[in-house]
């Protein structure tokens, strides 16, 4: 699934392509792609025609749309899904789900989605921060102004669980995934079953530094790729994977100590550290 540095890569292309465009036409297939819209695609497709897009933004794993009108199309890529700026004579190919044209003709913006867990919605209520509310649960994500370090070290502490599982709560911190949780770790030399309640507030600090790093490095690359479904607005693939210490490297050497990478089970899917550099807790937590 895109984690931060791949949503936000599509996030700022959008920025580029559509901000300041009004929508012309938009037309929508399959069900799923609108199941968090219960009004359904007619409603949609009104609700967004003669809207002026004027921003783009993200938080976590979800970018929005601001429209003139004060409301915001919402988008969640889910495993698969992809929003690309396509000229209008491509053809559409098997997974395309929504479809948006603008005023003055140019590229349209195109929602695909192979796996169909993504999907798109239109939040009529934004909170005083600017986000949709139906997201408003979510976290802010490390790069948000309203972040506040001490509050989130505060909040890591008091759980009584290991620190991966804490870096994967989308209600503690937004934007963090598998990939990126374990390369942070690894900056940071700490396990991922650190008990957090046991984690002094230098080494929170430590591993929220680790966390920025690593994502504004793959910001940078244009996001991590490992397959076709992940792309940015204009098709291309991001080149971070060429970067990562730990993830997807079970048996090759530690880039500081020589030691090889293993590759763990974890919460029904893999963790990947170094042994010598991240020493597993005598009072850890899973």
């Amino acid at each position: 699934m895109p984690e931060l540095p791949e949503v936000e890569t599509v996030r700022a292309g959008l920025e580029r392509a559509v901000v300041g465009s009004t929508i012309s036409a938009v037309e929508v297939s399959g069900e799923r792609t609108l199941r968090r819209y219960p009004p359904g695609p007619t409603v949609f497709a009104d609700r967004l025609l003669g809207r002026r897009i004027v921003a783009s933004r993200r938080r976590g794993k979800y970018l929005w749309l601001p429209l003139d009108d004060g409301a915001a199309l919402l988008a969640h890529l889910g495993m698969s899904g992809q929003l690309l700026m396509v000229d209008p004579d491509v053809p559409a190919g098997p997974h395309l789900r929504a479809r948006v044209t603008f005023a003055g003709g140019g590229r349209e913006l195109r929602f695909l989605d192979q796996r169909t867990f993504g999907g798109l919605a239109i939040d009529d209520a934004l909170t005083a921060d600017g986000v949709p509310d139906s997201i408003g649960h979510i976290a802010a994500d490390p790069f948000e102004p309203v972040f506040d370090d001490e509050r989130f070290s505060a909040s890591l502490r008091r759980r009584r669980t290991g620190v991966k599982r804490a870096l994967l709560d989308q209600r503690l911190v937004s934007g963090i995934g598998n990939i990126y949780a374990d390369e942070a770790l690894w900056r940071a030399k700490i396990h991922y079953a650190r008990a957090t309640d046991r984690m002094r507030p230098p080494e929170v600090a430590r591993l929220l530094a680790a966390v920025r790093e690593v994502m504004t490095a793959a910001i940078r690359a244009g996001g991590t790729s490992f397959d076709a479904l992940y792309v940015s607005v204009n098709g291309e693939s991001g080149w971070f994977d060429r970067a990562l210490e730990v993830y997807g490297r079970a048996g090759k050497a530690c880039s500081r100590c020589g030691t090889a990478i293993v590759r763990q089970a974890f919460m029904n899917r893999s963790s990947y550290l170094c042994p010598h550099e991240q020493v597993r807790p005598r009072h850890g937590r899973w």
